[in-house]
Formats: C-alpha cells, sequence, structure tokens
C-alpha cells in the first residue's frame, strides 16, 4: 500500500512542541523506517515546531506563510538525514527553492516505488494554504491509496476530548458529515480535495504509528473518512 503521511510539526518538537528534540526525531526516524518494511511511504510535515504563520503577530500574511513553508523543508531535511543515518532509504523534495531536491511528481512516484521514504516539504508552495492542504494534494499527484493524519487524539471526536471528557470518538465518518459539523478533521479544501478525489482518510493518535497496521485494519482506535 501507497501511504501518506501527515506528522504535524509540533510532534517533532518533543514534549515542548517547539524546535527539534533529538530523541523524538530518532524515535519517529525508527517508527517511519518499520513502517516503510512493507508500505511505501510519503510523509507531509507541518512546521509549528519552528514558525506556524497564520498564528504570528505583526507579520505579512505571506511573507510568515513562506517562513512556515521553509519551517516544513528543515523537519523534513532531518527526519531524511536522522533515516539516512540508521540505513533507510529517504529523499526529501521540496516545492520552494532550498536545499532539499526540487520536488518533481514522476520522479517521487519512482522513488516511492523503490522503497524509498520521499518527504515533500514546503506546503503547496503557496500562501494561505496549509499543509493540510498540502497533504491532501501530495497524496493526490503520487497516487496514493490513504492519507494518515497522525494527531495528539486517537481519531475524530464530536467535540474536544480534552475538555469534554464524555466526547465520542467516531469510527467512520463522511467527508459530508465532518464538513457540516465543522469537526475540524482538516481545513476544509484539504478534505473537499479528498471527497472529490475518493481519497480515504484515517486520523489516528500519532503514538499508534508504531502499530501501523492497526490503523490500517481498524484495530487500533482511529477514525476512517471517506
Amino acid at each position: 500500500m501507497r501511504v501518506l503521511l501527515k506528522l504535524s510539526g509540533e510532534v517533532l518538537g518533543g514534549t515542548q512542541g517547539m524546535g527539534l528534540d533529538e530523541r523524538t526525531l530518532k524515535h519517529y526516524a525508527g517508527v517511519l523506517s518499520r513502517i516503510a518494511e512493507h508500505h511505501q511511504v510519503a510523509v507531509v510535515t507541518g512546521g509549528g515546531n519552528i514558525m506556524r504563520g497564520k498564528a504570528t503577530q505583526g507579520l505579512d500574511r505571506s511573507k510568515a506563510d513562506q517562513i512556515g513553508m521553509m519551517a516544513t523543508v528543515v523537519n523534513c531535511m532531518t527526519l531524511e538525514q536522522h533515516l539516512v543515518a540508521v540505513g533507510t532509504r529517504a529523499c526529501a523534495m521540496s516545492s520552494v527553492p532550498s536545499l532539499a531536491q526540487p520536488y518533481d511528481i514522476v520522479r517521487a512516484r519512482e522513488l516511492l516505488s523503490q522503497g524509498t521514504i520521499v518527504f515533500v516539504a514546503g506546503g503547496t508552495s503557496n500562501p494561505y494554504f496549509t499543509t493540510d492542504s498540502a497533504a491532501a494534494l501530495r497524496a493526490l499527484e503520487l497516487r496514493c491509496d490513504l492519507l494518515v493524519k497522525a494527531t495528539k487524539v486517537d481519531g475524530v471526536y464530536d467535540r474536544d476530548p480534552r475538555v469534554h471528557p464524555e466526547a465520542r470518538r467516531f469510527e467512520a465518518l463522511s467527508f459530508d458529515d465532518a464538513i457540516a459539523q465543522n469537526l475540524g478533521v482538516m481545513d476544509l479544501t484539504a478534505m473537499v480535495l479528498c471527497r472529490e478525489n475518493g481519497l480515504n482518510l484515517r486520523v489516528c493518535h500519532v503514538d499508534a504509528l508504531s502499530s501501523f497496521e492497526g490503523i490500517l485494519d481498524g484495530t487500533t482506535p482511529s477514525t476512517i473518512v471517506r
């Protein structure tokens, strides 16, 4: 199976959610390496551990988003090098000028088919688009079978479970219902892209990536959106 994993930038910052935590990077490099033993894996990361454009005060939004795009390049290149260090084939590509290889759809597909983990950095290369939108777009371009979003909760709930202990987790959900109920699964652009192109989304807790097969078959708590 070819999957695209959307990984938040904050996760890479460890318990503080900021910067790059060496222990956390090594952990996720190991997790990705094990997943890649059985699946073709593409990865899009956020950049919130370094710079979150939308939440930045006092800066021009377009420029702030561009800085956020570069933050994702830092994250992807760092993960790439941690994987290479343990002998796993990995390649960081970017849709914006950077030290990473330029993003090329055909080349990325070839690398995936050869078992290389492909990191796609730089968002969509345009301001005002989130890395959720970038993840959906890249998953479609790379002909992925599934988009997996790893978050801080184990699926999609009818309300925030961190605030409401009685919140109910959905086992399955349609994109139409997620949009109508404003459940915050992903941003609207990403969900519409997935819905209109028949790409299923699996939402899980980031810690569950260590049990990736359970995520895929539904035995590990998660939510499938289709």
